[in-house]
């Protein structure tokens, strides 16, 4: 790999990193240990690389992997005649990730659903047109999520039947 690669996944490390901490809630060791996971891809990363790489001491980069592996984001695997571990990000981590988008999504819109029904029943109690509450955006946002529940469900199974063929 080049120098400006390097570079570059380095920088991408850092950035991925940041969001990462925010997104998943992630030490900022452990966001980085994880962003250089997932630019690295299947050939998976070692803990010696990781320790290099990200300039942290052993037991850092120990309890990170460690945290890591128990919110099953990533897992190892070994090559034959070789005592290291290559981790890499777990297949299933997106589907996870896709499942629990559902789910807030699923909430959000019945509880809008519910806050517009009870809106409904308070306009038609109000002769006074000024003082009635608008549905409009109700109604969008649950189309809204509608369609971008609809939209992540078809990913979701392209992403399943390329992991089924792995």
């Amino acid at each position: 790999m080049s120098d400006a690669v390097c570079k570059q996944k380095l920088a991408l490390v850092e950035k991925l990193g940041v969001f990462l901490e925010t997104k998943e809630q992630l030490a900022p060791v452990a966001a980085r240990i994880l962003s250089y996971i997932i630019l690295t891809g299947k050939k998976g990363t070692t803990f010696e690389d990781l320790v290099t790489i990200l300039c942290a001491s052993k037991s850092t980069i120990s309890t990170h992997l460690n945290h890591l592996q128990d919110l099953n984001k990533i897992v190892y695997f070994t090559k034959v005649g070789d005592r290291k571990k290559y981790f890499m990000m777990n297949p299933d981590n997106i589907i996870q990730s896709i499942d629990n988008m559902i789910n807030t999504w699923s909430v959000q819109k019945e509880l809008h659903i519910e806050i517009k029904e009870y809106k409904e029943q308070v306009n038609s109690k109000t002769t006074d047109e000024s003082s009635k509450f608008d549905l409009g955006f109700h109604d969008n946002y649950i189309q809204f999520l509608n369609e971008a529940t609809n939209s992540i469900l078809e990913l979701k199974t392209k992403i399943l039947s390329t992991i089924n063929k792995l």
